[in-house]
């Protein structure tokens, strides 16, 4: 009887253990409470093609699949020898037209300084020479009624030849100054005219002012173009990501808008999982879930529920085992609401867990 009771003991011990563990996968394998659907998948991420503007061949690859990448880090250098060269070139004309227009301000400048007062000095120069072509004409006048006079007096001989002669000599000597009183106002009309000209002079260099100014900006525009192109060469990140793949290799000439590296966004991760048609009606865009992968067990990040597909599929192979394949399921995509240190990173395989009902608490997948 001793015997038979030292091993029924441990015999029932051992059945009450398997009966246990029979219990607990059967509990597990029922999943977790109403409320909370589990389900799994891999991280994915919005692609972003690093493309030119302008063709041109690479010379230079400063990033490899798998760099983490900045937004507007360089990735890739093009060809620019040519259009540095044609650089130099606009900026020299640049220089040259800019020195042209500073010396065409400068004159222009001095004489719109210069011609006004020359005008009014000239003008104040051709009033007092007419005032001395009358003053010159009225005592010329004078004069050769004076000789006229003496003439008369002359022949009647009450005056002497000599101061005849005298009133003569005084009429031709008024009529010399008259002369030279009439060559100083042609003169200073003749000055006074040069002087207004000026302001066709300045006219005329204000127009090729202007034609130095537009020229000018003529060439700071290519310019400008010229080093929008040269920095359109320089392929830089669009976003913060990892490099997926790289497409184009050394050497190759690549056209604009074909892409050289795929890029995803580190901050844009979602996990694409599927929900069995049985369940679909659960759930809604903008519910809570859960996100845990196997390189970060201890972490549960935060996710939105953020699209359903329209159409039920069969389960895709890589998925689930083959028995489950011949169900419907529906695609879902949970987003990750952030993504600390950019820890996660596509391709990582993760489960996830969906809350439809907020009065349930949360609990990690049972598989």
């Amino acid at each position: 009887m001793k015997l038979q009771a030292h091993i029924l003991i441990p015999t029932a011990l051992a059945i009450g253990l398997a009966g246990f563990l029979v219990w607990h996968q059967l509990a597990d394998r029922q999943g977790l409470p109403e409320g909370l659907i589990q389900t799994n998948g891999r991280l994915e991420g919005e692609h972003i093609a690093v493309a030119g503007k302008t063709p041109g061949r690479i010379v230079r690859l400063l990033v490899k699949e798998g760099d983490s990448v900045n937004a507007g880090q360089a990735m890739a250098q093009l060809d620019d020898t040519q259009l540095k060269a044609k650089s130099e070139q606009v900026a020299q004309t640049v220089a040259t037209l800019t020195a042209q227009l500073h010396a065409a301000q400068t004159v222009l400048g001095v004489a719109k300084q210069e011609v006004p007062l020359n005008i009014t000095a000239n003008d104040a120069q051709l009033q007092r020479a007419r005032a001395q072509l009358g003053k010159a004409q009225a005592a010329e006048a004078q004069a050769q009624r004076d000789a006229s006079r003496m003439r008369a007096l002359l022949e009647r001989g009450s005056v002497d030849r000599h101061k005849t002669e005298l009133a003569e000599l005084a009429a031709t000597a008024a009529q010399a100054d008259t002369a030279a009183a009439r060559t100083g106002v042609i003169q200073a009309e003749q000055a006074l005219q040069q002087a207004r000209l000026g302001d066709a002079r300045i006219a005329a260099k204000q127009a090729e002012l202007n034609a130095l100014a537009a020229q000018l900006e003529q060439a700071r525009a290519a310019q400008r173009e010229i080093d929008s192109v040269l920095a359109d060469l320089t392929l830089k990140a669009p976003a913060q990501g990892v490099v997926m793949s790289r497409i184009r290799d050394l050497g190759e000439m690549v056209a604009p808008g074909s892409p050289v590296f795929d890029i995803v966004d580190l901050d844009q991760l979602y996990l694409k999982v599927y929900v069995p048609e049985n369940q679909i009606g659960k759930i809604k865009l903008g519910l809570p879930a859960q996100i845990y992968t196997d390189a970060f067990p201890d972490t549960a990040y935060p996710a939105t529920l953020r699209y359903i597909a329209s159409r039920a599929e069969f389960t895709p192979k890589e998925v689930q085992t083959p028995d489950e394949r011949v169900k419907l399921v529906y695609a879902v995509k949970l987003h990750l609401n952030q993504n600390p240190k950019h820890q996660l990173t596509p391709g990582l395989p993760a489960d996830a867990v969906i809350r439809w009902d907020e009065q349930i608490a949360w609990q990690r997948p049972k598989w």
